[in-house]
């Protein structure tokens, strides 16, 4: 579920976590057929299945490895993250580190 509000600023302090599997939980407010959202992966997590979701972000603390059927690439804090959908950029996510945290911009 995600929590729909009027064009404000958004204090994510306020929103309340929300966690669809172990080691990941985010916060959410959607907008115009978009989503933004604040991600926090544990330590030791790794997807366990392809996502085939389209993602662009930020990653504001820790490190992530992202796995491509063709290779891989580490996103570390302030850099920059875009995945388009579908299978040629399915992909899974490891944390390397104690914790990622992402913001992330999605369609609905």
């Amino acid at each position: 579920m995600c929590v729909s509000m009027p064009t404000a600023p958004i204090d994510f302090s306020s929103l309340p976590w929300q966690s669809p599997a172990p080691g990941v939980r985010y916060k959410a407010v959607s907008r115009g057929g978009q989503r933004l959202r604040l991600v926090e992966f544990a330590a030791g997590f790794v997807e366990p299945d392809w996502c085939r979701k389209a993602h662009v972000g930020w990653v504001l603390e820790g490190a992530l490895e992202i796995a491509f059927p063709d290779g891989s690439a580490t996103y570390r804090a302030g850099q920059g993250v875009f995945l388009l959908a579908g299978d040629a950029e399915r992909h899974k996510a490891r944390v390397i580190g104690e914790r990622a945290l992402l913001i992330l911009v999605e369609p609905e």
